[in-house]
C-alpha cells in the first residue's frame, strides 16, 4: 500500500462513524473530522508557532552576525547555530507539521474521492475505504453529499463548468481558503510590525515569502479538488488562527506578567514623589505649637 495513503481506511471509517453521530450531513462529518485532526496535531502546531515566534524574536542578532561575518560564511554559520542552540530555536520545527500533515492530505484526498463507481453504480469507487454496510456508504450512493449548497464531491472547477451563478457557494469556499491562509501569516508577523528598528534576515524574508505564496498555491489547487477537502482546508485553517491567537496570549501574557511584577519591585530607599510624608507635616505642626 502507498505510504501516503496508508491512513485512507482509518480516516475513512473514522468518518463513515462521525457521520452516524449527525446523520444526512456530509459536510458536517468532514468538519467534526477535521477539528480531530487539527486537535491531534496541536503539539506540533504548538512547536511550530512558538519557533517562528522564536526565530522572529531573534532576527536582529541574526542580521548582526550576517553583517559582522558577512565575509567568513563558514564563522557566520557557525555563530548563527551556536545562536540558535543557545536560545532553544529549531528554523527546521516550522516545516514539521506540514510534514506531517502531507499524508494526511493525500489520504483525505482519496477519502473525499469515495462516491459511486461509474461501471456499476451500486458500489464505491473505491470500495476499500468507507465501510460497505455504513450509513455513509448508502448516503454516498444515493448521492446525499450535499452541504450548504455544495457537493462535497465535485470540484469547485466542474460546479463552475456548469455555471458561475450555481457555484457561488464553492468558489466562496476556496476564497475563504485564500483569505484565511494569509490572514494566518499577517498574524505571525503582526506583533513584529510597531517596532520600526526591527530588521530582518533574508532567511526570513524568504519564509515570509512563502507564507504569502502558500495560500495562492492552497486556492489554486482547491479548485480542482473534491469540494470536501476544500471544506477541511478552510476549517483547518480557521481552528490554526484560533489556536495561534490562544497560544500568543498564553505566551504574551506570561511575559508581561513578569515584566510587570519587576516594575512593581521599588527598591526600599527610592524616594518618591507623591509628596511629603506624614512625619514631616507633624514636624511642622509641632514647630507651629511651640
Amino acid at each position: 500500500m502507498n505510504p501516503f495513503t496508508i491512513l485512507a481506511p482509518p480516516l475513512g471509517q473514522l468518518l463513515a462513524l462521525l457521520y452516524n453521530v449527525w446523520p444526512s450531513n456530509y459536510g458536517v462529518a468532514i468538519i467534526f473530522l477535521t477539528l480531530i485532526v487539527m486537535i491531534l496535531l496541536f503539539p506540533l502546531t504548538l512547536k511550530q508557532t512558538r519557533s517562528m515566534k522564536a526565530m522572529q524574536d531573534i532576527q536582529p542578532e541574526i542580521k548582526k552576525l550576517q553583517k559582522e561575518h558577512k565575509d567568513d560564511r563558514e564563522e557566520m554559520n557557525k555563530q548563527m547555530m551556536a545562536l540558535y542552540s543557545e536560545r532553544g530555536v529549531n528554523p527546521a520545527a516550522g516545516c514539521l507539521p506540514l510534514v506531517v500533515q502531507m499524508p494526511i492530505w493525500f489520504a483525505l484526498f482519496r477519502v473525499l474521492r469515495v462516491g459511486p463507481s461509474a461501471e456499476d453504480p451500486t458500489v464505491l469507487d473505491p470500495s476499500d475505504i468507507i465501510p460497505a454496510d455504513s450509513k455513509l456508504a448508502e448516503a454516498l450512493l444515493e448521492g446525499k453529499t450535499q452541504f450548504l449548497g455544495m457537493d462535497m464531491l465535485q470540484s469547485p472547477s466542474s460546479a463552475a463548468s456548469e455555471g458561475l451563478v450555481g457555484a457561488i457557494p464553492e468558489i466562496t469556499l476556496v476564497l475563504l481558503v485564500v483569505a484565511t491562509g494569509f490572514y494566518q501569516s499577517v498574524q505571525m508577523t503582526r506583533r513584529r510590525k510597531n517596532d520600526s528598528n526591527q530588521q530582518e534576515s533574508k532567511q526570513a524574508q524568504q519564509m515570509q515569502t512563502v507564507a504569502k505564496v502558500m495560500p495562492l498555491f492552497l486556492g489554486f489547487i482547491s479548485w480542482g479538488f473534491p469540494t470536501g477537502l476544500v471544506l477541511y482546508f478552510a476549517v483547518s485553517n480557521l481552528f490554526r488562527i484560533g489556536q495561534q491567537a490562544v497560544i500568543f496570549r498564553l505566551d504574551e501574557g506570561g511575559d508581561d506578567s513578569g515584566t510587570q511584577a519587576k516594575a512593581s519591585e521599588a527598591p526600599p530607599d527610592q524616594p518618591t514623589s507623591a509628596g511629603p510624608s506624614p512625619n514631616a507635616s507633624k514636624k511642622r505642626n509641632r514647630r507651629r505649637r511651640k
